[in-house]
């Protein structure tokens, strides 16, 4: 049963969404990835959203560019915590979906990685410290990867 959902605001991000993936597989969490846009497709970002906890996910990833609402009204339709990842797809370089992430208004919080790879691959990251505080054995894969860190 996977624990995080990726959710990506278009095809396009699809190269983002493999860097979080990859990371997430690397650590041995399970995931899925949807597209859903919160502009294009906003029924069905509500409907997943809402039935993520039922599902069984603990954590929310919602990766997009431009305006960003993607992590915004995730976060507003859920309690559950949401990462965003600005993407770097306008002619801004990924700096409007960073201020539009970083900025929730209080009471909606959505926690914001950098822009792009080095945030879909945080973004992975910071949902397992997020679930090695329940999951043993998620915790025991990031403290082998952290680990191996000092090595380098």
């Amino acid at each position: 049963m996977p624990l995080v959902g990726v959710v990506l605001g278009s095809k396009s991000d699809q190269a983002y969404g493999d860097e979080t993936s990859s990371v997430l597989e690397q650590l041995g969490i399970e995931h899925e990835v949807v597209f859903a846009s919160a502009h294009r497709t906003p029924e069905k970002v509500r409907e997943y959203t809402q039935g993520a906890r039922e599902r069984g996910i603990e954590v929310l990833i919602a990766e997009a560019g431009g305006s960003a609402g993607l992590p915004g009204v995730m976060a507003s339709w859920t309690t559950l915590p949401v990462i965003g990842v600005p993407l770097p797809s306008s002619d801004l370089g990924g700096v409007d979906a960073l201020h539009a992430i970083a900025q929730m208004p209080p009471g909606i919080p959505v926690a914001c990685v950098a822009i792009g790879s080095w945030g879909a691959r945080n973004a992975a990251f910071f949902a397992a410290q997020i679930l090695a505080n329940k999951h043993v054995d998620i915790s025991a894969s990031y403290e082998e990867y952290r680990a191996g860190l000092a090595s380098r």
